[in-house]
């Protein structure tokens, strides 16, 4: 694996946040080039196909993302100076996905040119995950064609996420009418947005999930006023909703929407609940393997997936978007084992 920690090294170094992926998109690029892997491109996403693709075959992409999280202003080590010491790789990105991205570009290029695949594989590094953008995976789903399965890289400690809660963000918006804050006037809209807030805070949706558990929301931002002595008429907040499996982000902002008194609106409902189910082949050959399985917090590009998709990879979600973020290159290296024992062999039905 060395080539490739230090290919994660130079991506390290290379700022690459969302929408900004270009050159780190090109190093991938530099790398199928050199192997002699034809690939192809849209934006900042790239995608190569297995050199010996037989049509019929049952085919798995392998997929991670290129882009990163602006870096917070507690780093103590510099986020791009891929320090590397002992076992330890720190850096922005090294966690979450550099190290899935380098690990099954690795995985790919072993299975490439195997002649007897019983699958087809596609590799895709794939732009703004961060941002759940539209120019990342979801531009990509009808350039790749008929996909069975996906593997998704993200930090999960190589074991199995088997479903992830999906992402909702709703505006809320309360009115009033100002006043004098001297005088008994004006409807504060603050405190009825208050109301609407504790009830939100309070409620608690009746399916629970057995892998994701309570559909799960929180005020994030709230924002009224324009002087100290007005009564604000307006009053805005914001608020993250967490769905599971058994409401659709729909579902979901329908009944929110009945709750409160306050205006809603909902920026997308495109990121919804995904999973896969305990007796699929994928999940059957983990637990083979001596692998667990959860269900994830997080919300990556499985949400844009419309085939069923794993995630699974090196590094531990908790390090995410934290400074002096790191990956033990232990990981990579146990990773790249574990990605091959997973397919070595693997049979999926269509």
């Amino acid at each position: 694996m060395k080539e490739y920690i230090e290919l994660l090294q130079t991506l390290i170094r290379t700022q690459s946040f969302s929408k900004e992926e270009e050159p780190a998109a090109n190093l991938v690029r530099q790398v199928l080039t050199e192997k002699g892997i034809p690939f192809q491109t849209k934006t900042n996403n790239t995608w190569a196909k297995n050199a010996n693709w037989k049509d019929g075959l049952p085919v798995i992409l392998l997929n991670s993302h290129v882009d990163t999280v602006r870096p917070g202003k507690s780093w103590t080590k510099d986020p791009f100076g891929a320090e590397l010491k002992d076992n330890c790789l720190w850096g922005l990105g090294s966690n979450d996905a550099g190290a899935s991205l380098v690990t099954l570009l690795a995985v790919f290029i072993h299975f490439n040119k195997q002649a007897d695949l019983p699958f087809n594989l596609i590799y895709a590094a794939s732009a703004e995950e961060e941002i759940s953008g539209p120019n990342g995976m979801a531009s990509l789903i009808d350039e790749l064609g008929e996909v069975d399965l996906a593997i998704v890289g993200e930090p999960t400690q190589m074991q199995m996420a088997i479903a992830e809660k999906g992402l909702m963000v709703l505006d809320g918006t309360a009115h009033g009418q100002t006043g004098h804050a001297a005088r008994n006037e004006g409807e504060n809209a603050l405190y009825k947005a208050l109301d609407d807030i504790q009830l939100l805070r309070n409620y608690q949706f009746e399916k629970s999930s057995e892998v994701l558990g309570d559909v799960k929301m929180s005020i994030t931002q709230i924002s009224a006023g324009t002087q100290h002595n007005v009564v604000p008429d307006q009053c805005t907040f914001v608020v993250d909703v967490r769905t599971n499996e058994h409401y659709s982000n729909q579902e979901a902002f329908e009944i929110i929407d009945s709750l409160i008194e306050s205006e809603v609106k909902a920026r997308s409902f495109r990121l919804n609940s995904s999973g896969i189910e305990l007796d699929h082949p994928i999940v059957k050959r983990g637990l083979e393997l001596g692998l667990t399985y959860y269900g994830s917090p997080t919300t990556s590009d499985q949400a844009v997936m419309p085939f069923r998709s794993i995630k699974i990879g090196p590094g531990d979600s908790a390090r995410s978007h934290t400074p002096d973020e790191y990956i033990l290159l232990s990981e990579i290296e146990d990773g790249f084992k574990i990605y091959v024992a997973l397919l070595d062999g693997f049979q999926l039905g269509n």
